[in-house]
Formats: structure tokens, sequence, C-alpha cells
């Protein structure tokens, strides 16, 4: 088990000054079987009041509106969580199963196309040659090592509003590409699949004390009679160096930040995340 502080910082500069701002932070992990969130702030200034409330896929969102005129906002999430390694489900259904209609009814919206997730018929025949060679959880791991070769990880090459499929035809991506590819190849086969967002601590021998420059990372979780994640981008299952935020059906529905404000004039963005291991 790893016990890790995560403190993600985003910083707005407008070019003049924005008389108010709506504003939805999905910057708090997640608990669960394979997390526990000790603690977790999320705080702005200029300071603002705030409430809580999860959403419909089981994300905790801090809304926060500001009503007076302002240059600038910084929000800062801070959190402490212990983490440890994910387990295969224990039930594991078969091909049957997953095409049954309860199953279907029960995880449509994890089964269906989305913006950043759209289907194609190549990604579909893919799916068949995989599908036909493995059982469900197995064919997560194929589907991800499929992605891995056809993506190269470029940082820069796309935009938070590209496609799977715009990364497949660059052959390049990041990590948010990795996991909205692999989601079109499982729910093609008829596996729901989600999206995850979360960070990543990137040195497994990470001594205790050591504060790194992290990054957001996204990765998939995939269902077979329980849920599981997988990380394309790095072609692994996770394990204790992954800290989960949010859960949908694509990035669109765990953005960390979204809002909208009234004023003229364009915003600088600058995101600062820190990771240190504490135990």
């Amino acid at each position: 088990m790893w016990r890790m502080r995560v403190i993600h910082a985003t910083g707005y500069a407008y070019k003049s000054p924005v008389t108010a701002s709506f504003n939805e932070a999905r910057l708090t992990p997640r608990s669960d079987s394979r997390q526990n969130v000790v603690l977790n702030r999320v705080e702005t200034v200029p300071a603002t009041r705030s409430y809580r409330y999860v959403d419909y896929w089981g994300t905790a969102v801090t809304a926060f509106d500001l009503h007076a005129p302002h240059t600038e906002l910084e929000v800062t999430a801070s959190s402490v969580v212990e983490t440890d390694r994910d387990e295969e489900p224990t039930e594991k259904l078969t091909w049957d199963e997953l095409a049954s209609e309860a199953v279907k009814d029960q995880f449509d919206e994890y089964l269906a196309s989305s913006d950043y997730a759209p289907s194609s018929r190549r990604m579909h025949r893919v799916g068949q040659r995989i599908a036909k060679y493995h059982d469900p959880q197995a064919a997560i791991v194929e589907a991800a090592q499929w992605v891995h070769t056809e993506l190269a990880y470029v940082p820069g090459t796309t935009g938070v509003h590209s496609s799977g499929l715009d990364a497949l035809r660059e052959g390049k991506g990041v990590c948010q590409d990795f996991a909205h590819l692999t989601l079109i190849l499982l729910r093609s086969m008829g596996i729901p699949a989600r999206y995850v967002s979360g960070y990543l601590h990137p040195n497994a021998k990470a001594k205790v004390g050591d504060t790194i420059d992290g990054q957001s990372h996204a990765w998939i979780q995939a269902w077979t009679g329980g849920w599981w994640n997988y990380d394309p981008t790095n072609d692994k299952a996770i394990n204790e160096q992954y800290i989960s935020v949010g859960v949908g059906r694509d990035y669109h529905d765990v953005t960390p930040l979204k809002g909208i404000y009234s004023g003229e004039g364009s915003t600088d963005l600058d995101v600062v995340v820190e990771i240190t291991r504490l135990a």
C-alpha cells in the first residue's frame, strides 16, 4: 500500500476583469475498494463559497462561483490518498453472458459511442478478430495492446477536443487518446467500458518524502462481471502508483475544471501537479 499527497494547482489570468464566473472542479479522488481518501480540500483565490455533490457517474464535484470583478483565479486541490493494487474480478462472464439483454440494459451508457469515442467500422472488425480468439477478460488486455502498438505516445500532439479516431489517423497521441481508442475497441466487442481520470506517480521506487512534478493521467475500466482497471498508455494493469479521480463515458464527463465566465478577453492557463510519496 502507498500513501501519496497530490497538489493540483490551476491558474487563470484574464485580459480584462471578469464580473462573474461559475465553475465545477472534479479534483477529489475516489474512495473505493482500491483506494482511501484521507483528506481532500479544494481552495480558491479569490476565496469563494463552494458546495459539493456527487455527479451522475459517481465523481465528486466541487462547485463554486465568484461574483466580484477579478482578473485572476487560482484553484488548488490538495489530497492525501492511500492506494493499493487492483484485483481482477473474481466473476468473469462469457461472451454470451455479456451479450444478454440484462447486461446491455444495465450498462447501455458504457456500451454506446460518445463524442471522444465514436464507433468505427474498422475498429469493429479489429474487435471481432480479438473476440474470436480470447475470452472477455483476456480481450481487455489484447485491445489495450493493439492500441499500444498503433499509437506512439507524443506529448502535445492532440488537443482536448480530439477523438480516439483522430489520434488513430495521426498514429500518435497522449494518454487521453490511448484511453479513448481502447474504449471504442472494447465497446465494439460488447464490453462495457469507461474512462478514468487521475494521477500516476511515475517512479515505482520513489523514496518517502520525495516530491516530483506529476501530471494528470487517464486509463480505462472495463466490466466483465466486475470493474477492472487497465492502462493502455503503459500497457499494464494499474497498481499503487495510480490515483483515480473521475469516471465517465469519456473525457467530457471528467474534465478536471470547467466553467463559464462573464467578461471579455481570453485566458492564460497554468497547471502544476506535484505528487509526494508519504508512505
